[in-house]
This record gives C-alpha cells, structure tokens and sequence, in this order.
C-alpha cells in the first residue's frame, strides 16, 4: 500500500492573520479617543481592535506548514510542522494508535465546522489530525475526514493483524 501525504494551506493561514491585523488596525486608530461622554463604547472599539491586533500578530508568527504523511508500509505516522521558529517532527507508529474518532470546532447553527481525526494514544494522549486551524483540504466536510479516519483504520488494521 502506497503512502499518502496531506500538507496544510500556508497562504490561508496567513492570509486570516493579516486580515486580523488589518481590522485590528483600523479599530485601534478609528477608536483611539477617549472622552467622558462617549468613553465605554470607544474603549470598547479600540480593546476590540486592540484584541484583534494581537491575535493576528500572534497567529502570524506561529502560522506555517504541517505535513502528514502516513505510510502503512513502514506503519507510521509522521506529522512535520515548520514555522517561523524551526521543525518539530513527531512519528506515531501504528501500534501505539489504540482508537480514532472525528472531532470538530464550530457551530451547526451558523454552518461553519472545521472537523479533524483524534487519535487516541496508550499513552492516554489525544492527537489531533488535520487540525482546523492549519486549512487542510477537506477540513470542513465530515464525509472527508470520515473516509481518512476508515482508511487509517484499515491501515492500522492491516499492520496489527501481521
């Protein structure tokens, strides 16, 4: 069975934290005067940029690319993340994968889901794949990561039973 290799959208990631940056901005300088009659709803714009300025900043500089790869033949997982500060590498061999389930961040109601596959470790550690926000292709469809997770599941399947 071949390997197969997901990598994350760097430009999504980055393109979210310089639009957090730039309404961050925007808010900071539009609300940067305060005076006694309208002070709780200018405080209230410019802390809101102020917040926003700083998330985008922050997710800027830890923003980067993951890649995973998962290789039944040598029955492995590898997941690589390079960022702004260096790699970090982590292999998960099959046999320490005890279960798999799907997980997702959002709300039904206002139709945005980011879904990924939690792999439960002996360890007892819970290790997400495909976290949401690192945009991988499929993120958002559960059916996607459905089929990913079945396929993991008959790769470790595979390799236990040899």
């Amino acid at each position: 069975m071949d390997s197969w290799k997901f990598e994350s959208n760097f430009g999504k990631q980055t393109a979210l934290s310089l639009a957090c940056i730039a309404v961050g901005t925007i808010l900071v300088i539009g609300f940067r005067h305060f005076d006694s009659s309208s002070m709780t709803n200018n405080m209230a714009g410019f802390l809101c940029g102020l917040l926003l300025l700083l998330i985008g900043i922050s997710a800027f500089l830890v923003s980067g690319k993951q890649t995973i790869v998962v290789a039944p033949q040598r029955r492995r997982i590898v997941v690589e993340d390079k960022n702004r500060f260096g790699i970090k590498k982590r292999s998960i061999r099959f046999s320490e994968i005890t279960d798999t389930s799907i997980g997702y961040i959002g709300k039904r109601s206002n139709f945005v889901n980011f879904y990924y596959i939690i792999l439960e470790l002996k360890s007892g550690e819970k290790y997400p794949l495909f976290s949401p926000g690192r945009f991988h292709d499929g993120g958002s469809d559960r059916s996607v990561m459905e089929s990913r997770r079945q396929r993991l599941e008959n790769c470790i399947k595979q390799a236990v039973g040899e």
